[in-house]
Parts: C-alpha cells; sequence; structure tokens
C-alpha cells in the first residue's frame, strides 16, 4: 500500500515537473505572452467598441435635442413676431393712417391733441408690475393676460368699425371722442406689449435672446406696415383707378370700416388658438406682491445707472421728433398725393426687413450702444434733408422723378437709422434685464424708450401752429389755421398766405438741440454705461421683499 502511494506521489511529482517544463519553454518561445496580449487585445477592441456605440448614442442624442431646441427656438421667434404684428396693427393706425386721414379736418394743434391717444403705450409703466404679478397658474403668467387683453383689442376693432367713417366725416365735432376711444385701445395694445415682452424672456433660451428685439422690430413693423403704408395706399382713390381698375371710381379697394373689421376678427381667431394650442413654458417664480412689485420699479430707479439711462431715453429723440411727426403731413399739405407717399414708404419696406437683420448682428458686438450712437447722427441728417424736400417743394405742386427719388432716399435713410436705434437700444435692454422680474424690468426700459419719442410730439404740433402767421388773401382777419377757417377762405375765391412758417423753425430748433445734446452729453453718457458689468445694473430682491 505504500508502495503504491510512493509511486503515485512520485507520478504526480514527475506531471508537474513537466507541466513547468512545458510552461518554462512556452515563456521563452513568447507563447503564453501572445495569447495574454492577444486576448487583452480582444478586450481592448471590445471595450472601444461599445465605447464607440455610446459615443454614436449620445451624438445622435445631443443632435437631436440641438434639433428639437432650435425647432423650439424657431417657433418661439414665429410666435413673438405675429404677437408683436398684432400690436403693430392697430398702433399704425392711431399712429400712421389716422393723422393723414384726419389732416384735411383739422389743424397741427388738433392733430396733437389726437396724438394724446399714443400715449399709453409711452406710459405702461404705471400698470406693468400688475400685469407682472398677478395671474392664473392655470393658464399661465403670460397666457393670463395676452388671451383676455388680445380679444378685447378684437371686440374693440369691432365695434369701433362700425362708427369711425362717421366720427371722421365729423372729426371737428368728435375730435374729443375720437380720442379717447383710441386712448382705450392702445392702453389695451400697451398691456399686451407688457405681456409679450415678459413672455419672450422664457420663450428663448439666453443664448438666443438678442432675437426678441428682432422679433419685436420685424413684428412691430410689419403691422405698421399693413396699418399705414398698404391700407393708406388701397383706401386712395387714386392708387386704385391708376392700378388696379379699369373704370374709375371714388373710393378705394380698402376702406376704414371694413380694414377695422377684418382684424378685429384675426384678433378673436388668433386669441383662441394661442389659448388651446400654444403652451407656455412651465417654471418657477419668486412670489412678489403687487406692493413689492412697484417697490422694485423704486429700487430699479434709485440705481444710479438707470436713472442716467432713463435721462438719455428721455431726450434723445428731439433732434428728429419734429420731421418724423410732421414731415410727411407738410408734404400732403403742400400737395403731395397720399398714393406716392403710399408708394415711396411702401418701396422702403423690404429695405426695412433687411435693415432689421444686419442691425441685429450689428448689436451682437460686446459694445451694443455703438450703432445706436452713429444712427442718431443719421438720423439728424435724414430730418435735416426732410426739411430741404419740404422747401423745394414744387410751388404748382407737380412733382417730377428725381424729386421723388430724393423723397424715397430720405424715407429709407430716416428707417435704416430709426431701425438700428430700435433693435441696439432693445438688444442693451436685454442684456441688462433681470430675467426674475423680466415684465417689468424691460417695460420700465421701453416705456421710457417710448416716451422719449412720444411726448415732444404734442408740443411739436402745438408749436408749429403757435409760430406760424398765415391770413386770407381775401379776408386779413382769417388766420386760415382750422379746416372751416381754410373752407371759408376758398369760398371767397382766396387763399391762405404763410408770412411765416412754424414748420421750419420747430424743426431747424429741434436739429440743433439734438447735436448740441448728443455732443455735450449723450454721448459721453453712453459710453459710460455700455462699459459697465450686468451687476451694476441688478438689485437685491430677497433684500427688497423685506418691505
Amino acid at each position: 500500500m505504500n508502495q503504491q502511494k510512493s509511486l503515485f506521489e512520485r507520478a504526480q511529482l514527475w506531471m508537474y515537473g513537466r507541466k513547468q517544463n512545458v510552461l518554462s519553454i512556452c515563456r521563452k518561445i513568447g507563447y503564453l505572452d501572445n495569447k495574454q496580449n492577444k486576448k487583452r487585445m480582444q478586450q481592448k477592441k471590445f471595450n472601444e467598441d461599445v465605447n464607440s456605440r455610446k459615443r454614436s448614442m449620445n451624438f445622435f442624442k445631443i443632435h437631436n435635442i440641438q434639433e428639437k431646441e432650435q425647432t423650439n427656438c424657431m417657433s418661439s421667434i414665429i410666435l413673438l413676431i405675429f404677437l408683436y404684428l398684432l400690436q403693430g396693427v392697430p398702433l399704425g393706425l392711431v399712429m400712421g393712417s389716422l393723422p393723414y386721414l384726419l389732416q384735411p379736418y383739422l389743424s397741427f394743434t388738433s392733430l396733437g391733441f389726437f396724438s394724446l391717444a399714443s400715449y399709453p403705450y409711452s406710459l405702461k409703466l404705471f400698470w406693468s408690475p400688475i400685469v407682472d404679478t398677478v395671474y392664473n397658474e392655470k393658464w399661465g403668467r403670460r397666457k393670463s393676460w395676452v388671451i383676455p387683453v388680445q380679444g378685447s383689442i378684437g371686440l374693440c376693432l369691432l365695434w369701433i368699425s362700425y362708427n369711425i367713417q362717421q366720427w371722421i366725416e365729423e372729426a371737428t365735432k368728435s375730435l374729443k371722442q375720437i380720442t379717447a376711444v383710441f386712448f382705450v385701445l392702445v392702453f389695451l395694445c400697451a398691456t399686451q406689449d407688457i405681456a409679450v415682452d415678459g413672455w419672450a424672456l422664457t420663450l428663448l433660451s439666453e443664448e438666443n435672446l438678442i432675437y426678441a428685439s428682432t422679433a419685436q422690430s420685424i413684428g412691430l413693423n410689419t403691422g405698421y406696415f399693413f396699418s399705414f403704408t398698404v391700407f393708406l395706399a388701397f383706401n386712395s382713390s387714386e392708387f386704385s383707378n391708376k392700378y388696379f381698375r379699369s373704370v374709375k371710381k371714388d373710393f378705394g379697394l380698402i376702406s376704414l370700416t371694413g380694414y377695422m373689421r377684418f382684424w378685429g376678427w384675426v384678433f378673436l381667431i388668433s386669441t383662441m388658438f394661442i389659448s388651446f394650442f400654444q403652451d407656455e413654458p412651465r417654471k418657477k417664480y419668486s412670489s412678489v406682491s403687487i406692493k413689492n412689485a412697484y417697490l422694485i420699479i423704486f429700487n430699479i430707479i434709485k440705481l444710479r445707472n438707470v436713472r442716467l439711462f432713463v435721462f438719455v431715453h428721455l431726450i434723445a429723440k428731439i433732434g428728429s421728433s419734429a420731421t418724423e411727426a410732421t414731415l410727411n403731413l407738410k408734404l400732403l399739405e403742400k400737395g403731395l398725393k397720399k398714393e406716392d407717399l403710399s408708394i415711396a414708404i411702401l418701396i422702403n419696406f423690404p429695405f426695412e426687413l433687411i435693415f432689421g437683420y444686419y442691425a441685429a448682428k450689428w448689436s451682437s458686438m460686446s459694445r451694443r450702444l455703438l450703432p445706436w450712437t452713429y444712427a442718431y447722427i443719421g438720423r439728424l441728417i435724414a430730418a435735416f434733408i426732410g426739411i430741404l424736400i419740404v422747401y423745394k417743394f414744387p410751388y404748382d405742386g407737380k412733382i417730377n422723378t428725381e424729386y421723388f427719388y430724393i423723397i424715397i432716399l430720405q424715407n429709407m435713410i430716416s428707417s435704416f437709422m430709426n431701425t438700428i436705434q430700435f433693435i441696439s437700444i432693445n438688444a442693451f435692454h436685454t442684456r441688462i434685464a433681470d430675467p426674475i422680474i423680466g415684465g417689468t424690468y424691460m417695460t420700465l426700459l421701453n416705456t421710457v424708450s417710448n416716451l422719449g419719442g412720444t411726448w415732444p410730439r404734442y408740443f411739436v404740433f402745438e408749436s408749429i401752429d403757435f409760430f406760424t402767421k398765415s391770413y386770407c388773401s381775401k379776408n386779413i382777419t382769417n388766420k386760415c389755421m382750422t379746416h372751416e377757417q381754410i373752407t371759408f377762405c376758398k369760398e371767397l375765391n382766396g387763399h391762405c398766405i404763410k408770412k411765416v412758417d412754424g414748420y421750419y423753425i420747430i424743426n431747424f430748433l429741434s436739429i440743433f438741440t439734438g447735436f448740441l445734446l448728443f455732443f455735450i452729453f449723450i454721448k459721453p453718457s453712453v459710453e459710460k454705461l455700455q462699459k459697465l458689468p450686468l451687476k451694476a445694473w441688478k438689485i437685491n430682491i430677497i433684500d427688497r421683499m423685506s418691505f
């Protein structure tokens, strides 16, 4: 038994020795190393394949996310353009077409009174905190205001459409009523603008906020274009007879009644669409009461930089406001046909869109107010050209082709500079506005910007009539200022003679003041403001809530 065990152990030792010899030989010739390397290479290749698949999956996932974000961004921009377009339609009527339709019946002083109807758009700051803080959580912070206000605008347009023609024909008697009605309409548009400005800050991603001002510019200009240029042209019987009719008629293709009724229904239908099909991004907002919202505005205005910026806004359009408010009205008074003026503005519109695109790219530079300062000077130059156009208007009222081209050129220069300033300043607003109180902050800045262009208009109209000295050739006691006085002079077979035209006095004074303010105060202030860091425009909201 012991002998068998001994033989078995010897056999095991012999087999172990043989195995060690084989392993030793394999190591010497590199067989095992090659085998292990081969396994390691196979494992490495497998790992690389797995990582490659993961990278491919991540690439397609990121690509799909980027595509989705781009699609959402584009749809948001389109929505903003449409909402701003709707705002531009009533504003184009109040600030554009209606003064031209009322011009034959009213003096410059009366037109100045009607211009008060546009003031709510420049005073919306006073109720913007209510729009920013009161909302229905189920509907969304912005839709809670956009839907009812937009629907109300539609109903107002429908109601006004049934009365507007009679009001215009009796403009002298119904001036206060017309002004009050359109004051309410502009108030509603201003309220919608507060909500849409705030909505833009949440609809667009941070890197795409620069396009908010572009959407606003394109939308408002397009709506204004429809209500001013397109409507005024197709409302003219001369334009319609010349280009679209074989048999002449004494009315245009589009009436004011029909135009307002059409857009009233557009407002109502689009309101229903937004209500049911447009979702608002659900974000958590700080709970701010109305009282604290007003305190926030107060504390924003208390910032030294904001106060300086507000003052710049309020005086920045003094230089060009006189010409922009009265140039086209003066040309019509001189004898320019409405259809010719409409064509001049119509030709200008495509260029406005192109200007808006390049102005947006130009305004994306680090010094975002630099384009604004250049356009300021350009705007004053365009205003001076406007004075020369009025001065050189043919005495017999018959304009030649060269003169008409100069009118178009002046409109293009003025529009180009206006667009650059609008987009540049709004891009700067978007950059410095605090998203937490975005609607209120943006409204504050936009309000003072609009007010800077609105408040001088009333005084411009009043001052022109104040400085104008005229009389009737058949009756020197007739001052030829109002529609009735001019009509009465014509009935006497006389004509109005102007000894002094207040238009030139006010426009020269306006442009001179604009240049003086720019070099003494505006330019140094703007250069200082655009260099400030973003924290210089913020307030500590948590501290303000303690109030």
